[in-house]
């Protein structure tokens, strides 16, 4: 019985510690998305995605007011985005978003990351070139007609349009759209009163890099360090 309790309280742990992570990423994407366009969601489409994405990790809604209302103050910490570039183990690119309010701070860290995961941090472009930015909007497929949307949408930017599964095995509807089209089609999905599960900018590969099972479990274990990283937004891969 004991041992059943410690296996429930180490899950139940690292549930709150994934949840205070992206808690903390949409705090961050808040204070960017305010002190660059304002506190006015109306008016301020980056926020409006936050607020979205605060939703669908269950953010309560007094966190995200109380997140807003601190980046429109005076003594709030400038965060600033950056891009890393590298490869893991095996040849497998990665790219690094970060929010950070230090950067020689941030650069140390994922460095250091990199060099004891087996991979190597690069310069800027070095493994870019292989990722397309997207709008990437998921959406619950209740109450849709798919081919109608898709026909419908495709004048607001949507490129691509398919199904996946989340991490509690539902299926969602994933839309994809060029970073530049992503306003467009984030009104056009509002004007129709459909509310995304999640709405964010992704680095889609297009190009793979085929792995087996142990230098998938390498990669892996290199993007978990950098996404432990509290500076660390996102990491994307482009393992096939």
């Amino acid at each position: 019985m004991g041992r059943i309790f410690e296996v429930r309280k180490a899950t139940m742990f690292a549930r709150w510690d994934r949840m205070a992570k992206q808690f903390t990423r949409v705090g961050r994407e808040i204070a960017i998305a305010v002190k660059a366009a304002g506190p006015d969601p109306a008016t301020n489409p980056a926020l409006r995605r936050c607020m979205q994405n605060a939703k669908s990790v269950n953010m309560p809604k007094d966190r995200v007011e109380a997140a807003i209302k601190r980046a429109m103050g005076k003594e709030m910490e400038n965060y600033e985005e950056i891009l890393y570039e590298g490869y893991a183990p095996h040849g497998v690119a990665l790219l690094v978003e970060t929010a950070t309010d230090n950067h020689v701070r941030t650069v140390a860290n994922v460095k250091s990351y990199f060099n004891k995961g087996g991979g190597a941090l690069g310069n800027s472009g070095s493994v870019s070139f292989q990722f397309k930015k997207m709008g990437v909007f998921k959406l619950k497929p209740e109450s849709l007609n798919i081919d109608e949307l898709e026909f419908e949408l495709i004048d607001f930017g949507l490129e691509e349009m398919g199904e996946s599964v989340d991490d509690h095995d539902n299926t969602v509807i994933v839309l994809r759209c060029a970073y530049t089209d992503f306003g467009r089609l984030q009104k056009a999905l509002e004007d129709k009163g459909i509310t995304p599960i999640s709405a964010e900018l992704e680095w889609i590969p297009s190009i793979t890099v085929p792995v087996d099972e142990t230098a998938a479990e390498d990669v892996s274990k290199l993007i978990e360090r950098l996404e432990q990283d509290e500076d660390v937004s996102k990491v994307f891969h482009n393992m096939g």
